[in-house]
Parts: C-alpha cells; structure tokens; sequence
C-alpha cells in the first residue's frame, strides 16, 4: 500500500519544523553561555597578608646526646681483682683510687729492687768520700816518686846533652823519663773520672731498675683520670682483670654535647657559637646551648658534616644515650617582609614564586626571591609588598589567573572543642529543664 502526500500539507509540515527550530535558537544559545560559564574552575583559598617581622633561619636535625669528657679506665697488668671502691652511680674525682689488684708479687719486686739501689748508692758515695781519695794520694806519691826520679834524669840528661847530641847517651833513658811524665798526667785526668763514672753508672742501673718496680706496683692501683660519675664497672671482685680491657667508665656528665650529622648545604650556614636548642621528648622547654663543633671535613661514609651542640646547663633529664633533636640559628634578621613557607612554590624552571589573590577574584602569580627560610615562614627579599593576600592554603599547581573564592581558616581545634563543650553541657542543661515542665 504506498501513501501519498499532497504538496499543501507537506509544506505545512516543512514550514511547521522551520518555526520550531527558530524558537528554539535563542534557548540553546543560552544553555551554551551557561555551560560556558560553568566550566570556568572556580577554586577556594585562604591567605595570608604579607608582614614585618623578624626571622631566623634554623637548621633542625636528630641528635645523640654524649659526654664532652669519658674515660674507659683498663689496666695495663692482668692481675686479679683484689677490691673495688666505688659503685655504679659514683662520684669521683680526677686521681681518686678505683679499684686494687693482686700485687703481692710485685710488692716483693719493689722491696728487692730497692735494696739493691741502696746498695749501689752506698757503693757510689764510698767511691767518692773515701776510696777515690785514697788512690788518688797513692797516685800522686807515684807520681811525685817519678817526678823526682825523671827530675834526676832530666838533669843527667840535661848534662849529658853534649854527649847525648855526640852519640854518646843512649836515647832509650831520654824516652823513659818521658813516659814516666805522661803517666802521671794520665792518672791525674783519667783516674778519677773513670772511677766516677763506674759508680754513677751502678747507680743508675740499680735505680732504674727500682723505678720500674714501683711503676709496675703502681698499675695495680686504678684511679680516675678525670673528674665525674662511674656510669659503667662490668667485673667483680675476684675477676680476672686483663691488661687494656675496661674495668671502668667514668664520664663527666656536667659537660653534655649532641652530635648530629647533616647535609653539606645545611652545614654551610652554620658557624661555631650560633645559639641552639635541644628539644627532649617528654620535656617541655627546651634546653638553650650553642654550637660548639662544625666538622671541617665530611664523614667518608654518609657524606654528611658532624655537627656538636654543647647545652648551656644541662637538665637531669637529659642523659648520655638519649635521642634529641636539635635546632640550631644560622643567622636572623630583624625586620623581614615574610609569608608562610607553605605559599612558596617552584615553577619548572627553578624560580621561586608565590600566588596572590587579587581584588578582581583571580590567583595571579609572582615570582619572589627569598631570603632566610625556615620551617613556618619565608622572608621574600623582591616580589611582593606588605600587605599583599598571598594564597597561602589551596594555592599548589593553581594556575595562574584561576579565579578563586577566598575563604576565612577554620578555627582551632581547642577553640572548636572548647565550643563543641559549651553547646554540650548547654544542651544538657536543658533537657532536665524540659522533663521539668513536661
């Protein structure tokens, strides 16, 4: 069956369609401006003006807490313990006696030694007071004997000369008379000086070997090379002490430094004497010191520098061992223009910048240079000027000129509870009022 349409009622149709979609043109052109509109991001920040205020740029970092002055005490003999003097948790001072061996035997060395040094030095005064004396008269009666007899042969020979110098005197009585004469001189200057040093010299041996008797007895007895408190004493009475093995630690807990290591740019601000602070957990204040080291070579292992922090006056809560962390002031600057640490970016090309809300609704950036910086706040030396709303929450990868809606911070946690408290007992109040009426 074929339908079949009149050419009238066709463009009726036709001019019925046309109609509708002219109506319809301005409808959709409308909902595409809406759409439009609609697209465009509209993101929620908060800021913060830019203010005058002073900055300090510290370097934070975990430390070891150790004491400026500790001494492992070890003997230099192995002997057995004989007796300890102090305790774990003791007091010492700088020469006080620790601990004794077993020195018996050497006690006996000492007393043996000594006798023989006395000995010898009775031996040396003899020598010099009395025996020496005595060969020195016997020496010069020799002597004196020889000179008369070569006086007499001298004037024989003096006599004799002409026949001497004709061949008639034999020489061999000129030579004697010479050697007589060059042994009195001998003795004269050799004698007692070879006998001074023959009894000086069994002196020094007998007292030599006394004084190392009396150094070997006095390793026997420990004592304390500094001042301070017994921390560790791992033998007991007893024990076998072994020679360069501890027997003690004494440390000198008044002086307390915390030793950290940190990256070489962080390291670089840093100068011997920067104020500094130790936070300890559990504590509430923190304890005021100051650098007291900075490393002038890095640690071969890590590639950091070791840096000390001496406390000020220690706190009895802060011991050897402990884990604290520190911060340390490079440097500060009293009137700074600074902004939140957290509203300073880096684009891709390593510039610093930072986004500021506008009065026409838009983020706009600017690029910044900055100053000291430090974990809460940055100081910005160019870019922007005090009192400029700098995005400070909801500003990161935000693109430039993105319009955005600037909201005010939430109140504080404490506030809020504090608040959340109040409407609570408020309420509770009042529905005892309510069962009242009812």
């Amino acid at each position: 069956m074929k339908l079949i349409i009149s050419p009238r009622v066709y463009w009726r149709c036709c001019s019925a369609f046309l109609c509708a979609c002219v109506v319809s043109l301005p409808f959709l052109a409308n909902g595409c401006d809406k759409a439009e509109k609609e697209k465009e991001p509209l993101v929620s920040v908060q800021t913060t003006p830019a203010r005058r205020a002073p900055i300090s740029q510290t370097v934070s970092a975990e430390a070891v807490v150790y004491p400026l002055q500790q001494a492992t005490v070890a003997p230099k003999i192995t002997s057995t313990v004989r007796q300890f003097l102090v305790q774990r948790g003791s007091r010492v001072k700088k020469g006080q006696l620790l601990a004794v061996l077993e020195n018996k035997d050497l006690t006996a060395a000492v007393e043996s030694t000594k006798g023989d040094f006395e000995q010898a030095e009775a031996t040396y005064v003899t020598t010099v007071n009395a025996s020496l004396p005595q060969q020195i008269q016997k020496a010069e009666l020799d002597a004196a004997t020889a000179k008369s007899a070569f006086d007499a042969q001298q004037k024989l020979f003096e006599s004799r000369k002409e026949l001497f110098q004709q061949g008639a005197l034999p020489r061999r009585d000129l030579d004697s008379a010479e050697v007589a004469q060059r042994q009195l001189a001998d003795l004269q200057r050799l004698g007692k000086e070879q006998a001074l040093k023959a009894a000086r010299g069994s002196r020094m041996s007998a007292e030599g070997k006394y004084r190392n008797a009396e150094a070997q007895l006095s390793y026997s007895e420990i004592r304390s090379p500094i001042d301070g408190v017994v921390t560790d004493r791992p033998l007991y009475v007893g024990d076998l002490a072994t020679a360069n093995q501890p027997v003690l630690t004494v440390m000198d807990t008044s002086r307390l430094i915390a030793k950290s290591h940190i990256a070489q740019s962080e390291a670089a601000v840093l100068k011997v004497g920067n104020p500094a602070e130790l936070k300890l957990p559990g504590l509430g204040e923190p304890i005021k010191g100051r650098v007291s080291l900075v490393s002038p070579a890095l640690d071969p292992g890590s590639t950091t520098i070791e840096v000390w922090v001496e406390a000020s006056k220690p706190d009895p809560a802060l011991r050897p061992g402990m884990t604290v962390e520190v911060s340390m002031t490079a440097k500060t600057v009293k009137d700074a223009l600074v902004v939140p640490t957290p509203a300073v970016f880096r684009n891709s090309e390593g510039a610093d910048y930072v986004l500021v809300a506008g009065s026409d609704g838009h983020a706009h950036m600017k690029t910044v240079q900055v100053g000291v910086r430090n974990a809460e706040f940055a100081q910005i030396v160019t870019g922007v000027a005090a009192g400029d709303p700098v995005i400070s929450s909801g500003g990161y990868a935000l693109p430039d000129n993105t319009q955005v809606k600037v909201e005010a911070p939430a109140p504080p946690e404490k506030e809020a509870d504090d608040k959340s408290g109040k409407t609570e007992k408020s309420d509770a109040r009042a529905k005892p009022a309510n069962k009242d009426k009812e």
